[in-house]
């Protein structure tokens, strides 16, 4: 393998908080566009927190493009050297 397991588990860890980030605001209803705003609260807050329900999407989402990055870096014979703009390192 290329990378040790800690540097998969980063990898993982890192995509997946990029992924939630991205999932958040999907079916959000605001206490707002409900109409139902407690006093004291912000009115942008959710009416109702699924937290599981985020967690669990998340986690097959960032599943998904973790195992898509996996093969690209193992399988495919993609390397960074392939991008483009990347700056060549190169040893002294």
């Amino acid at each position: 393998m290329i990378f040790p397991l800690v540097s998969w588990a980063a990898i993982y860890f890192v995509i997946w908080w990029i992924t939630l980030f991205a999932i958040l605001p999907f079916g959000m209803r605001s206490q707002f566009d409900a109409g139902e705003v407690i006093p004291g609260t912000e009115p942008s807050a959710p009416v109702r927190l699924r937290g599981w329900r985020i967690v669990g999407l998340t986690t097959l989402a960032a599943t998904g493009v973790f195992l898509f990055v996996f093969w690209l870096l193992t399988q495919s014979h993609f390397t960074l050297d392939d991008v483009p703009f990347f700056p060549k390192f190169e040893q002294v």
